[in-house]
């Protein structure tokens, strides 16, 4: 949905054509914001609805007013100096870090430059070398929320009795053999158990994906221990609400959204202490383990899995918590007071 320069408060650029977390991030979020405050994307790769100026017009904005350029990445840091010191626009420069790691020399340049900066959890804040706003990724609880279960399973051909799901890129990286393996073992002596495991693997990860349904067939599980492909996002509200219990087995992660959307649809969540999960899994609403440790994901999952009134209190908190805090609403009006203090 094109917009005018003239009622462009804040920008928000997106210098990738491929589809990733940051422009699935800038997609959900700038619709919301929208409501708040003049707003606008800019580059390749986003949906037609998205509030948008054409990049050219990005280059000539008029020096009529203040605005905030919003960087998620190197390149759209680099183009927000480029436009404020080369091309003389008059901006105000906000960089979002994601990142769990220390960044580059290259990065920490840029991020220097930057009259303000965000960091999505307070774990990713304690790698930047400057202060940080920490503000946490919401989600749309309207979109994830209970249902009947029951209804939902028939939908999707799933099976009755206790049902624990992973979802998400089948890699190493997201630890799909770690929820794997730790189902093996729990589901030989739980009957009434099954396990989905859901999403998609690309490239040279087949071949990790077709080593872990060799396992599984192996251990004569392939009934209990279902795969299944990857579904359009408007789908998977239902593939959660459809659980008992969601895994999320990361290794790594950068934040992690699936836990909050599991939550929202009444569901418990076993985490492992990476990104953000730590902020978002509680005592009341799950279990938190080690990256990589089977044996504790095992006994984390099998405490749950065995006692269903535990599972039905942390399911009342999970959607409470999504609520108290986590809404794609909160997330969007943190920044629109930052974007308004900014541009004071």
């Amino acid at each position: 949905m094109p917009v005018t320069a003239a009622t462009t408060e804040v920008i928000a650029p997106n210098l990738k054509r491929r589809l990733s977390g940051v422009t699935a991030t800038i997609a959900r979020l700038v619709p919301v914001q929208a409501r708040m405050i003049g707003i606008a994307a800019t580059g390749p790769g986003l949906p037609e609805a998205l509030p948008h100026l054409p990049l050219w017009q990005v280059l000539t904005l008029p020096r009529d007013r203040l605005r905030v350029w919003h960087a998620r990445r190197n390149t759209e840091m680099l183009l927000g100096l480029v436009l404020r010191h080369l091309l003389r626009r008059r901006l105000k420069l906000l960089f979002t870090s994601a990142s769990q790691r220390r960044h580059s020399a290259y990065t920490r340049w840029l991020i220097a430059r930057m009259d303000a900066v965000v960091a999505t959890s307070r774990r990713t804040a304690d790698y930047l070398d400057r202060p940080a706003t920490v503000i946490l990724h919401g989600i749309d609880t309207d979109t994830f929320s209970p249902a009947d279960k029951a209804a939902v399973r028939a939908r999707l051909d799933l099976p009755d009795g206790v049902l624990v799901g992973c979802y998400g890129r089948i890699r190493a990286q997201k630890g799909t053999d770690v929820f794997v393996h730790a189902m093996m073992r729990l589901l030989p002596s739980r009957p009434g158990v099954s396990a989905v495991v859901m999403g998609r693997a690309v490239g040279e990860h087949q071949a990790f994906l077709d080593r872990l349904r060799r396992e599984v067939a192996e251990a004569g599980l392939a009934d209990r221990i279902l795969f299944r492909p990857e579904v359009t996002v408007d789908r998977m509200p239902d593939w959660y609400r459809a659980l008992d219990l969601y895994v999320a087995p990361q290794r790594w992660e950068g934040f992690g959204l699936t836990p909050l959307e599991a939550m929202a649809c009444g569901v418990p969540v076993v985490a492992t202490r990476v990104g953000a999960f730590d902020e978002l899994v509680t005592a009341e609403t799950g279990r938190l383990v080690p990256p990589a440790d089977v044996p504790a994901m095992a006994a984390a999952a099998a405490d749950l899995l065995d006692d269903q009134g535990q599972r039905s209190r942390m399911a009342a908190a999970s959607r409470a918590r999504t609520l108290s805090g986590f809404r794609i609403e909160d997330e969007a009006a943190a920044l629109v007071a930052l974007y308004r203090r900014l541009l004071a």
